[in-house]
């Protein structure tokens, strides 16, 4: 199937599944109350729009990465930005900011972009950045941090379980407000990304062979990173961490399209919309009225999925 026809056909599957999602709930109701419902306009809507953002922000993100660092497992958090935005978030959660509007969300985009300013220095030699010592430093500072915020929950015991939930990650507080926020960096990311596609194939090469073949290397890297760790920032402070996607969809749309960058992105962005919608779905209405972590959801639902692809298709990798 041509690239054009199959990415319409999968933002017109994502389009039909946001509007079917958003008539399942707590609440139902039918077609014709939904589009004069206030919860359909104040709850539902903002909740699904982020969803899919915040997928197709992480999906595609780790299919950047993995074509940056040349490493199959590499995800969107491996810089460390899940474990910081965490530690502001428990900061946050501890001083009793969740009253404020966006007040964990601030703080975690804070410490995140923080965290990533510190690696990023790091790792800098000159107007080179070293990919490898800035996947090592961001495992490192990732296990530091965990640490701390461990030490948090034990020294506030009453804080613990609002710290715990907030790091397996929900959509359940989403507003128009974190969508106005994140939507622009969202877009201007997935364009640099979908811009650079060819840029990611060359690079899977080595980068001595990208820089022969015209590819300013360390300007693309940069840029990469600089733009897809700022989506992943701005996803993560809206919605708390949410692990597995940017892993698991690049893999399973790699295996099913090829490695070719120009056709992993563009898919990518509407499978991991349409997986996280689907995961966030499952989240609120299976032990409904009470609700799951939506990360755990996208871990139980992608691991067996990814591991039967693996299988199928392991005389490919």
């Amino acid at each position: 199937m041509k690239r054009p026809v199959a990415v319409l056909l999968l933002a017109v599957l994502l389009l039909a599944a946001m509007v079917g999602c958003s008539m399942m709930g707590v609440v139902r109701f039918t077609w014709q109350e939904m589009w004069h419902s206030p919860i359909f306009w104040q709850l539902r809507m903002p909740r699904i729009v982020l969803s899919v953002m915040v997928g197709a922000t992480l999906s595609v993100c780790g299919a950047a990465y993995q074509s940056v660092f040349r490493n199959p497992l590499t995800d969107p958090y491996v810089l460390g930005i899940s474990s910081g935005a965490s530690l502001g978030a428990a900061i946050a959660i501890i001083a009793g900011l969740q009253a404020y509007l966006w007040g964990i969300g601030s703080c975690a985009l804070l410490t995140a972009l923080l965290t990533v300013l510190f690696i990023y220095r790091i790792a800098s030699i000159g107007n080179r950045m070293h990919t490898t010592t800035l996947l090592l430093t961001g495992v490192c500072l990732t296990f530091l941090i965990t640490a701390v915020i461990s030490f948090l929950m034990v020294l506030h015991h009453d804080k613990m379980e609002s710290i715990i939930f907030w790091t397996m990650g929900s959509f359940a507080s989403s507003s128009w407000f974190d969508v106005a926020l994140v939507a622009p960096v969202t877009l201007a990311g997935v364009f640099m990304v979908l811009y650079h596609s060819k840029d990611l194939n060359l690079l899977l090469a080595g980068s001595e062979t990208a820089q022969g073949l015209g590819v300013e290397v360390e300007k693309v890297k940069r840029r990469l990173l600089f733009f897809t760790t700022l989506m992943v920032a701005f996803a993560v402070s809206s919605c708390g961490v949410i692990g597995f996607v940017g892993l698991v969809v690049p893999h399973c749309v790699r295996l099913v399209t090829g490695p070719d960058n120009r056709r992993v992105v563009p898919y990518s962005i509407f499978v991991g919309g349409l997986f996280m919608l689907m995961c966030d779905t499952l989240a609120r209405t299976v032990l409904q009225p009470s609700e799951l972590p939506v990360g755990s959801l996208t871990a139980l639902v992608g691991a067996p999925l990814f591991i039967y692809l693996l299988y199928k298709n392991k005389k490919r990798i």
